[in-house]
Order: C-alpha cells, then sequence, then structure tokens
C-alpha cells in the first residue's frame, strides 16, 4: 500500500557526562494513502479547484434549453417558436463546438475558454432582453445561436484528468467515470432548478442564473493553470481525429447512442410527464460511480461493446413494463434500470475517443464525441416523437432499444483500436 511521505523529525538534544549528544526523534507512524478511488482522485494537487469551477460552469448545460422554453412560450405563447429557437442553438453549437475545441487545443485553454464563454453568456443575456422586450422573433434565433461558443467544459475536464494521470490508467479510468456521473449530476440538477427559478422568480431567471453561473465557473476553472494540459508546439503537425481508424466509426456510435437519450426522453415525458425522467439520471450516476470503483478495461473495445449489448438489453425494459402494465411504479423501476447502462457505455467509449485522438487535438476529439451525441439526441428526440404521436406511446420505447442495437452494430462492425 502507498503511504504518505512523513515531514522531517527536529533531533532531540541529550547531555550525557561531558558530551552532548543528539539524536534524531521518532518518526510518526505513516500515515497510509486513502484507499477510496474518488478521494485519491481528488487529492491531486489542485484538482479539487479546477473541479469546482468546472462543476459550477457545467451545471448551466442543463439549465439553458428549459428556460429558454419556458421564457419564449411563456412571453410569446408558441412551443413552435421555443423549440424552433432552441434547435436551433443546438445546430449552432453543433458547428461552432469542434472549431472552438481546435482552438482550446492550439492556444490553451484559459486563452480561449473565457472570451468564448463571455460571448457565450452575452448572447445568453441578448435572448433575455429580446425576450422581455418583444424584440422580432429573428432576434432570438440569432441571440441563442451565439452560445455555440460555449466551450465543452466537461471536455476540458477530462483533458486536465488525462494530463495529470497519463500513464495511470486505473486512475484515469477513475476519473472518466466522475466526469460522467458528474454530467448526469448537472442534467438531473439542471432542468428541475432551471424550472424553479422561472417559476419562484421571473420568466427569464432560469437563463439570467444560469449565464452567472457559467461565466464564474469557467473563470474559477480558468485560473488553474498549474493543472492545464500544455499546448502542443505548433510544429507539430498532427492529423484531425476524425482521419484516425476507427474513430469515424465511434463517433457514429456515439450519435447512435445520442438517438437513444433523445427518443427516451421524448417518449417518457408523452407517456408519464417529465420528473420520472430523473430516475433514469439517477440510475445512470450511482452506475457510474461504482464502475469508477472498477479495474480499467485490458481490451476496451470488448469493454465498449459488452456496455452497448447491456444497454440494448435494458433499454428494453421500459417497453416491456409499459406493455405489460400501466403502472408508474414499474416504469419508474425498469427507468432506474435502464438508466444504469448509460454511464458506462459513455465512460468507455471516452476513454477509447481519448486512445483514438491524436495528441495535442484531445478537446478536439472529444467535443467532437459530443457533438455527435447532440445531433443523435435531436434525431431520437424527432424519431421518438413521431412515434409517439403514429403509432402510440408505448410503441415510442421500441425507438430507444433499435438506436441501442444500432450503436453496438456500427462499434462491432468499425471501432478498431490502434497497437501501441
Amino acid at each position: 500500500m502507498p503511504y504518505e511521505r512523513t515531514p522531517p523529525t527536529d533531533p532531540i538534544l541529550t547531555v550525557s557526562g561531558n558530551l552532548l549528544i543528539i539524536a534524531p526523534r521518532a518518526a510518526a507512524p505513516a500515515r497510509p494513502a486513502p484507499t477510496n478511488p474518488y478521494r485519491r482522485l481528488l487529492a491531486t494537487p489542485g484538482a479539487r479547484a479546477f473541479t469546482a469551477g468546472n462543476l459550477l460552469a457545467r451545471l448551466p448545460m442543463g439549465m439553458f434549453s428549459v428556460s429558454a422554453v419556458i421564457m419564449i412560450a411563456g412571453s410569446r405563447g408558441s412551443y413552435a417558436l421555443a423549440g424552433a429557437v432552441t434547435a436551433t442553438g443546438l445546430a449552432a453549437t453543433a458547428v461552432v463546438a469542434p472549431w472552438t475545441a481546435r482552438l482550446v487545443d492550439r492556444y490553451g485553454q484559459a486563452r480561449i475558454a473565457v472570451p468564448a464563454t463571455a460571448i457565450a453568456a452575452l448572447g445568453s443575456l441578448a435572448l433575455l432582453l429580446c425576450v422581455h422586450y418583444g424584440a422580432p422573433s429573428w432576434t432570438l434565433f440569432a441571440s441563442y445561436a451565439a452560445t455555440a461558443t460555449t466551450p465543452n467544459t466537461g471536455g476540458m475536464s477530462r483533458a486536465r484528468w488525462a494530463h495529470l494521470h497519463r500513464g495511470d490508467p486505473a486512475a484515469l479510468h477513475t476519473a472518466n467515470s466522475f466526469e460522467q456521473a458528474a454530467d448526469e449530476l448537472c442534467f438531473m440538477l439542471g432542468p428541475a432548478l432551471a424550472a424553479l427559478l422561472c417559476a419562484a422568480l421571473f420568466p427569464e431567471a432560469g437563463t439570467l442564473v444560469g449565464a452567472v453561473l457559467l461565466m464564474t465557473g469557467v473563470l474559477i476553472f480558468a485560473a488553474q493553470r498549474a493543472t492545464e494540459p500544455p499546448v502542443a508546439p505548433r510544429t507539430t503537425r498532427t492529423n484531425s481525429p476524425l482521419r484516425t481508424p476507427g474513430m469515424p466509426a465511434l463517433l457514429a456510435a456515439f450519435l447512435a447512442t445520442g438517438a437513444v437519450f433523445g427518443a427516451m426522453e421524448v417518449v417518457t415525458i408523452a407517456h408519464a410527464g417529465g420528473a420520472i425522467l430523473a430516475l433514469q439520471a439517477a440510475g445512470s450516476c450511482v452506475a457510474g460511480l461504482l464502475y469508477g470503483s472498477l479495474r480499467p478495461a485490458v481490451d476496451v473495445r470488448r469493454r465498449l461493446l459488452g456496455c452497448l449489448a447491456g444497454m440494448t438489453a435494458l433499454m428494453s425494459l421500459p417497453l416491456l413494463t409499459t406493455s405489460a402494465t400501466d403502472s408508474l411504479l414499474a416504469l419508474a423501476g425498469a427507468l432506474l434500470l435502464a438508466g444504469a447502462a448509460t454511464a458506462p457505455t459513455m465512460v468507455t467509449g471516452m476513454t477509447l475517443v481519448q486512445r483514438l485522438t491524436p495528441e495535442g487535438r484531445l478537446n478536439e476529439g472529444m467535443t467532437l464525441a459530443v457533438t455527435a451525441m447532440l445531433g443523435g439526441i435531436a434525431a431520437g428526440s424527432a424519431t421518438g416523437g413521431w412515434m409517439v404521436e403514429h403509432a402510440g406511446r408505448t410503441t415510442g420505447y421500441a425507438v430507444p432499444v433499435c438506436a441501442a442495437g444500432l450503436a453496438l452494430a456500427v462499434a462491432t462492425a468499425g471501432v478498431r483500436v490502434p497497437r501501441k
């Protein structure tokens, strides 16, 4: 078991006859290092500071879309307009986010993340003012599109862990699991906080608080320069992550996995309301923390295929449950179990992204994965909504199962890990 280094001890002075004897003081017993992998992870110098800032910045990611829908629909009386505005922001993010990540890799997290976040925060505030003062509808689209410059704070945090624990697969596995659990927690708490603020204070409160939290969190995160990954020398030219063998298939698997999430969300809201979705996120959060305490996989590709197979099986539980009974309690249990496969799949997938991404392009590689997943969420939401409307709410639960099976098939056929 590793032990912490003990501080130097003061000597003891004693007198024996005419001699002055200097003897070292008995050293205090060494304290064992923490055995909990997450305590060891957060004991890394500087880790708690950048983690606190990152969590603060990540919480608004689950707030902005809900806040925008509540704010726009309440002011303009149109959920169609609200949905179109948020969809435009999602599409803009899919285009802009990889470029922002590429700049982060090239010039450093602090130099790019702070001004990019400032532009995004100003876009949120512009949206708030346009809604409040009744500006033309096109201004809502333009304002929300400006939020696409929001940096991938989760990806930047994972990049820091990869830098701090390079050469330590066990610590990196725990770090990726911790980050995935944090994602689930933020997306579970964010919508609830946004809805509470908009209802308790005023319709624009969720957007306002989200912008303040985002800017504050990124400033705290960027200030931790000691843990920031070094910028790759400009003389070092590496290929785009998209040109790495196996990466396109992995991104396609992320796209299909995003469709699982998007379809599950829409179908469940149509079936039982949005509150019950928190159970799926809770199951994923707990599973992610437990998964992080396990040993990292020797064969990451095989582990990914196993996780995708498990996700395909567990995603069938809501379909089987709603086909057999109308009990919301049974559906709640099925969603809790279905969520348990989410975090392990995402953790293993992100580990593969880190393995396949060329050196110096890590933020770009992870942002491409997130962008693919966001595109899948949009496609899954649309497909799930169509199925609910045309085939019924129970049949809608077949969409996540099919999407998970597609992710498994794509990963099996195309994902390859180069030997190092």
